[in-house]
């Protein structure tokens, strides 16, 4: 019930950032208790590395907004990059579709500001749910390092309710901490694929794209956020791929389909082997929850199905 409470209340980023904290507190714990002899030393070093971690993600979200707010990844500056390629995949394409393109950076930049004035209220609302989000995930973070400090430096002594409910928690984390190093896996796999189709087919074939380490590098990052990250990284590289020739941008856009078509049952694949599930089953729960949550419900679909699973097999039911 609270698992889908959450999910109705929005707070789904507020959980899996508690999580990703309490999961790498837990994962380095034991790392600082075999060096530390004392109860004193192992409570301060588990709440320094607990604070550094928290740090460390907060100081990564920041440098990401930061980027957005500087010269470099300011939006004059991409809106000229973007328009750069636009300009150059100009005489790939039909003519009826050239004519809806932007001219230039400064037509894009004013076609961009009329959108956003005639959907004021939804861009209003965009920005208004980012900081929320942010500050979700902040709050998420510190709570989690916080019950990870208490539960990896305290002995305990639960009475029933608490240990049971103690018990929930400890199954959902060790169900997360799975389904994470799975997705690190897969993003892994992605980037490797998309490495050697731009890296290795496409200059056999003479053909040489731009920015294919950074399209590379987005690749990764992106393949970190289920579904909408392959959304993100295929956008790039069709465009990019646009800017050479319609013939690349079609390559490329088959390319991606059939890879990813495959990597869909291949990150089913991975991550049913960490929790035990067949790949048929993964994809039920996505498809389900997607209906019913949306987006959201898809990112936490493997998590909760893992978890559900976890407290079936425990009561010896499945």
């Amino acid at each position: 019930m609270a698992l889908l409470l959450v999910l109705k209340a929005g707070l789904l980023a507020a959980l899996y950032a508690g999580l990703l904290v309490y999961a790498l507190v837990h994962l380095l714990a034991p790392w600082l208790a075999r060096r530390l002899g004392s109860q004193s030393a192992r409570l301060v070093a588990v709440a320094a590395l607990g604070s550094l971690i928290v740090i460390a993600l907060t100081a990564g979200i920041w440098a990401m907004w930061s980027f957005f707010l500087s010269d470099a990844g300011s939006l004059p500056v991409l809106l000229k990059k973007l328009a750069d390629l636009i300009d150059g995949s100009r005489s790939q394409v039909p003519p009826w579709l050239a004519t809806h393109l932007p001219q230039s950076a400064e037509a894009l930049q004013q076609t961009l500001t009329s959108w956003m004035r005639a959907h004021a209220a939804q861009a209003t609302h965009i920005g208004q749910e980012t900081g929320r989000v942010l500050v979700h995930i902040l709050i998420g973070m510190v709570i989690g390092a916080m019950a990870a400090l208490y539960d990896t430096t305290q002995v305990h002594r639960f009475r029933p309710l608490a240990a049971a409910l103690h018990q929930r928690i400890v199954r959902l984390h060790l169900a997360f901490r799975q389904i994470v190093f799975a997705q690190v896996r897969i993003a892994a796999i992605n980037a490797l694929f998309t490495g050697i189709f731009l890296v290795v087919a496409l200059p056999m074939a003479g053909v040489h794209l731009p920015f294919v380490k950074t399209i590379i590098l987005l690749t990764f990052l992106a393949g970190l956020l289920p579904v909408i990250g392959n959304l993100i990284s295929n956008t790039v590289i069709v465009i990019v791929s646009l800017s050479h020739s319609l013939g690349i941008a079609l390559v490329s856009l088959l390319f991606l389909i059939v890879i990813h078509k495959l990597e869909y049952f291949l990150n089913a694949k991975i991550i049913g082997t960490q929790i035990n599930a067949r790949a048929w089953e993964l994809l039920t729960a996505m498809l389900a929850m997607e209906a019913l949550f949306g987006v959201p419900g898809v990112i936490a679909a493997p998590v909760f199905y893992a978890y559900v699973k976890t407290e079936l097999s425990a009561a010896g039911v499945v």
